[in-house]
């Protein structure tokens, strides 16, 4: 595989910055759909589960608010996604940036 080049990594870079600044309402967690009573499949609700602040936390969800919860859900996992790609890019420009320091001296 061919090593990138400073300025592809820039590019790269800033690609993944606009894609964030772009991004809508977001939030973490899983979405279940859970029974009040589960032997007879009856009081079907939904529930959120999250961990912030190193601290778990569930929320019971209403369904009228379910399909914007799942897009929420979804723009927070492409956020993670998105961060851990510019830290990547970053740990790889900076790694670059130092080698071709040091080959000029």
């Amino acid at each position: 595989m061919k090593q990138p080049t400073l300025a592809a990594l820039e590019k790269e870079i800033e690609g993944i910055k606009q894609q964030v600044v772009t991004m809508g309402e977001m939030r973490p967690g899983s979405l279940t759909l859970q029974y009040q009573s589960p032997k007879n499949k009856k009081g079907l609700f939904y529930q959120l589960s999250y961990t912030h602040n190193m601290r778990s936390r569930t929320d019971y969800v209403r369904r009228e608010f379910v399909d914007d919860l799942k897009k929420q859900i979804a723009t927070y996992r492409r956020f993670k996604k998105l961060i851990k790609r510019w830290v990547d890019a970053s740990i790889q420009h900076s790694k670059l940036k130092l080698a071709l320091a040091t080959k000029k001296r």
